[in-house]
């Protein structure tokens, strides 16, 4: 039974009272918990009822009353997994993290945890994909954009509206257009011919099915993920790029959302060469309530690798994360040491690493397709996260990467909380870039 259906069910069920027992038994909270009367219960449990099956709505119903964290916050949490018959060990684990989290980031009032409230009881009730959380993705992903669209959206809806037929002036503003937004040369052209062949001699009289039509264009550019068997724990991810683009708080945020799927995270601190690079990746492993594993300044990244590796094989971790060096100014010192962490994990289970991520910052433009080139030539890169996409008029090196490279765009970074790294839908892109 689908997860919705299962709920609706159980809270509109004919033995509402006795159901009401059964998955919220009195003993569930100890009387230090207890603050408001008992009554709110019934009433909220009705109200969930009523209510429109949506994650969101369901939190207004839940939180409403409550103004900060405190005692009317974790007894209402504590009903809202119980009614969904979540075990309680996952109960008080979810909501332990939650109230450290609060705790390490100086959060009080509601209105600066609710977002992330909601993002983690996605994750843990396996809910991503759920209309209501892809429709607050696209309005995040609308105003990430808002500086790439700027530079592009509005230039192509002017050039729609001042040109009556498709001919070469057309085609050469546009690709001016393609350029601009950091497209790049290649990626503009190639994809400026897919387009002339679908609308050669025709008159420009619809400009929404022009955009319509680029936008179609532009999505099948983008290469999915191939569907990955998860393989014999620990799965292991090497996390590679330049330094500055975002490698330690995109760890974090992989480790935090991996860590509210319920899965045991160890992070590995392979770069050991830039100044206090393993003090702030500890810092976020605790945050996130990952395990940790590092070594002195100065060691090699290649045995911090392997010695982590047999950690997390001895204690039973499900993912491993291994952050490494990006010093581009020394490239040939650091593809030889990439290489080196892949030959001694490869050595240790032939399947290792089993992912490797680039990490880019989209703010470069056209020296993250530089990047990319540079990395893809070397190391046989699996995915490609692109980070601070809010902050950014160049957005549209992303097509350039898609086009030149085919590698996959796994996630996207669109600010700098933990619910700020969410996965790439190539036709949600092309919609929001173009409007």
């Amino acid at each position: 039974m689908g997860f919705f259906s299962k709920i609706k069910k159980l809270w509109k069920s004919e033995k509402e009272d006795s159901v009401l027992e059964e998955v919220f038994p009195k003993e569930a909270f100890p009387p230090e918990k207890i603050t408001e009367t008992e009554d709110w219960q019934t009433g909220l449990k009705h109200s969930l009822a009523m209510a429109e099956p949506r994650l969101s709505i369901w939190l207004d119903h839940l939180l409403k009353g409550v103004e900060a964290k405190g005692d009317k916050l974790w007894p209402r949490l504590y009903f809202f997994f119980d009614a969904l018959e979540v075990p309680r060990e996952e109960a008080d684990e979810f909501i332990s993290d939650f109230s450290r989290w609060l705790d390490e980031m100086g959060y009080t009032h509601l209105d600066e945890f609710r977002s992330e409230l909601q993002y983690r009881l996605a994750l843990a009730l396996d809910l991503e994909d759920e209309e209501d959380e892809r429709s607050r993705l696209f309005i995040k992903l609308s105003q990430g954009l808002s500086k790439t669209k700027e530079q592009l959206s509005k230039r192509i809806d002017n050039l729609l509206v001042t040109s009556d037929k498709y001919d070469q002036a057309f085609w050469d503003e546009l690709e001016e257009i393609l350029i601009m937004a950091d497209v790049g040369h290649k990626a503009s052209s190639e994809l400026i011919d897919k387009l002339r062949s679908k609308v050669s001699g025709q008159i420009i009289d619809d400009p929404e099915k022009f955009k319509e039509l680029l936008g179609k264009e532009l999505a099948s550019f983008f290469p999915k993920a191939p569907r990955r068997i998860k393989p014999e724990p620990p799965e292991v991810v090497l996390v590679i790029g330049v330094n500055g683009v975002g490698k330690t708080t995109t760890i974090a945020k992989l480790a935090h959302r991996e860590r509210m799927k319920g899965r045991k995270v160890m992070i590995a601190a392979g770069d050991t060469f830039r100044a206090a690079a393993i003090e702030q990746l500890e810092i976020w492993a605790h945050r996130v309530g990952a395990g940790f594993y590092a070594k002195k300044h100065g060691a090699d990244p290649a045995s911090v690798a392997y010695e982590a590796l047999d950690r997390a094989i001895n204690e039973g971790y499900d993912v491993l994360y291994i952050d490494t060096a990006g010093r581009l100014h020394t490239k040939i010192d650091l593809m030889q040491e990439l290489k080196k962490i892949k030959k001694v994990m490869h050595k240790k289970r032939s399947d290792m690493p089993h992912r490797t991520i680039l990490v880019l910052d989209a703010t470069t433009g056209q020296n993250a397709l530089s990047q990319t080139e540079l990395f893809a030539r070397e190391i046989n890169v699996n995915e490609i996260i692109l980070t601070k996409l809010d902050g950014t008029a160049k957005g549209g090196v992303m097509i350039a990467i898609a086009i030149q490279y085919q590698i996959p765009i796994s996630y996207i970074g669109l600010g700098e909380k933990m619910e700020d790294l969410r996965p790439f839908e190539a036709e949600n892109f092309a919609r929001a870039l173009l409007g």
